[in-house]
């Protein structure tokens, strides 16, 4: 009798051992503004001043001081212990010289994209892409041209919103859908770095679900100088009317900047919707958004240094990149694809 209870108790302890170690997390139990928070000014700072550091060289396509930078990104992510993506033999994604050659145009040297994976928990076959370049325009006449915002502000964004969603992971809500982190490079000599990957994609391109793309967003511009607390939003429409309301709701909960659409006009000369690398992804017919601070006096210039990004604003932008990306990883369906692009 005696053994019985003991075999019946320990089935139970078994029983409830298996059933909590396989029971769904309830997300909407999920502490979003944690690890939303988690994305924080020094931690931006810290990293900013490193990857726009003068050792960096400006960071050139496929010169040393790009490579640097690149190592310190994958340091950054083996510390957080967020892998390569699976099927990938490193965190790099090899870009030759030769895809990158166009007349008239500067020699580039062999560049790698850079790339971390959160493989989804119960749809890992369908991929959020969250992208940022790492590449700048290196030096001129000596002179190191550190590229702060352009776009070390995106770069290290991207590692912060990374860490934010190995965090949540940790405590057991883990994206439903796969995350990759991708550091493209050549975006400065003409989107090279993803247009290699929209062409050479690591996971199928129809199941890549968005690409939230984020390119300087570390500082304000002239039409905004008496208030900063704004990002530029661009094509979040364009394909996509359940993306922008994504976007729309999530920074109504969460962040409350001021969300500009100016450059969203299709008639605006600047056609800033063409000139980042979220435009490969679009072109494939792939929902994306640009998140983005317009161009200030130091655009392209040696003037573009860490001292000079406003690093409250920088971490409140990429939060909303963060919590905009964590709907899209947990929600019920993809965005559904129902506009031209145009």
């Amino acid at each position: 009798m005696r053994k019985t209870l003991i075999l019946a108790s320990l089935s139970l302890f078994v029983l409830s051992c298996s059933t909590g170690r396989n029971a769904k997390k309830d997300y909407a139990k999920a502490d979003v503004n944690k690890y939303m928070n988690s994305i924080t000014p020094d931690d931006l700072k810290k990293h900013l001043y490193i990857v726009a550091g003068d050792e960096m060289q400006g960071r050139n396509t496929g010169e040393p001081g790009q490579k640097k930078a690149g190592q310190y990104l994958i340091k950054q992510y083996e510390a957080e212990k967020i892998p390569f993506p699976k099927g990938a033999e490193n965190y790099y994604q090899k870009v030759p010289a030769a895809y990158m050659a166009k007349a008239f145009s500067p020699k580039l040297g062999d560049s790698e994209n850079i790339w971390a994976f959160i493989e989804g928990s119960e749809k890992p076959e369908e991929i959020l892409v969250i992208s940022a370049h790492y590449d700048h325009v290196g030096m001129k006449n000596g002179e190191v041209y550190n590229g702060a915002d352009d776009d070390g502000s995106g770069t290290v964004a991207l590692l912060e919103i990374a860490q934010a969603f190995i965090q949540a992971k940790k405590d057991g809500y883990g994206p439903k859908r796969s995350i990759l982190f991708l550091h493209v490079t050549g975006e400065e000599h003409g989107l090279h770095g993803s247009r290699f990957y929209s062409e050479n994609p690591l996971f199928p391109i129809a199941n890549t679900i968005a690409d939230l793309n984020i390119d300087m967003i570390g500082r304000r511009d002239d039409a905004h100088k008496d208030n900063g607390n704004y990002v530029y939003v661009i094509g979040s429409d364009r394909l996509s009317s359940d993306l922008h309301n994504i976007n729309e709701a999530a920074n109504a909960k969460y962040t409350h900047l001021n969300l500009d659409y100016k450059f969203n006009d299709r008639k605006d000369s600047n056609q800033f919707y063409f000139r980042s690398d979220h435009y490969n992804f679009a072109k494939k017919g792939i929902p994306i958004i640009f998140y983005f601070n317009g161009v200030h006096e130091d655009y392209h210039m040696a003037g573009d240094e860490p001292q000079k990004i406003e690093y409250d604003l920088l971490a409140k932008r990429a939060q909303l990149a963060f919590v905009t990306a964590w709907e899209l990883a947990n929600r019920e369906s993809r965005p559904v694809v129902d506009k031209d692009g145009k």
